[in-house]
């Protein structure tokens, strides 16, 4: 179970990093907006980047997807409905299951065994009748 609260960990770590750069690249890219009674001396506004919608598409996609393996994670982690006692019933369930498999194997390899021999004993008859002259 901890290396699947590691995995959601690391995988909520990863979230907060994508909104932070999702944040900053945004911010980078973004537009200056003007103030009302508030004149700007110096240089002119930037270009404006196309790059902005294409940035929005790439970290909504990361964001969705990496959502998504949470999600996964999240619905793999067992729920708080599985007391010990559960867990001991469906572990007695599966070692009965075990055992029965077990007999079915034994079952099938005993007369594996049975038809080898009739198959070898056939094999030595004809063995036999292929090296005696008529």
């Amino acid at each position: 179970m901890a290396d699947r609260l590691t995995q959601l960990q690391d995988m909520v770590n990863q979230q907060a990093e994508n909104f932070c750069n999702s944040i900053g690249v945004l911010q980078q890219c973004s537009v200056p907006s003007k103030f009302t009674g508030f004149e700007r001396s110096g240089s002119q506004t930037p270009q404006q980047n196309n790059n902005q919608e294409d940035y929005a598409q790439l970290f909504a996609t990361i964001i969705t997807r990496c959502a998504k393996d949470i999600d996964q994670l999240i619905d793999s982690l067992p729920n708080d409905e599985s007391s010990p006692e559960l867990q001991v019933q469906s572990l007695q369930m599966l070692e009965e299951e075990n055992r029965l498999e077990a007999e079915r194997l034994e079952e099938v390899v005993k007369k594996g065994e049975e038809l080898l021999e009739k198959i070898q004993t056939v094999l030595s008859d004809i063995a036999k009748h292929m090296i005696q002259p008529d």
